[in-house]
């Protein structure tokens, strides 16, 4: 059960990553109008993929675990803040964004708790 942070970052940022680097509008209200934004969002896509790559090493390698933890911490609370941010200064966004924000902050204080339990 330590995982299971984890395994869902995995599961969920693997999907979310490859739409954000291959076809962003497909859940997204968004267009990429410059070969700048395109590379932008290619980019998003690496880093969700090279954090899901070391958060399935730290499942599969317990040496790994706390490393993968700390990094799924700041990955989902950083994700979330940034977009509580962007909600007071910008707004309301689309619900699949509301959604994911609360999922982030479920998966980064839950990755926080795992963390102190198994220290």
């Amino acid at each position: 059960m330590r995982n299971i942070h984890l395994i869902i970052s995995v599961l969920i940022v693997i999907p979310v990553g490859c739409i954000y680097g291959i076809q962003p509008n497909l859940l997204f209200d968004v267009t990429q109008n410059s070969m700048d934004e395109v590379n932008i969002f290619k980019a998003i896509m690496g880093l969700y993929l090279s954090f899901a790559v070391l958060w399935s090493l730290g499942i599969l390698k317990p040496s790994l675990w706390k490393v993968a933890t700390v990094s799924n911490i700041f990955f989902m609370l950083g994700i979330a803040f940034g977009r509580i941010i962007s909600l007071f200064c910008d707004g309301f966004p689309s619900g699949v964004f509301v959604i994911g924000t609360l999922g982030e902050l479920v998966l980064g204080f839950y990755a926080l708790y795992q963390l102190q339990q198994h220290r």
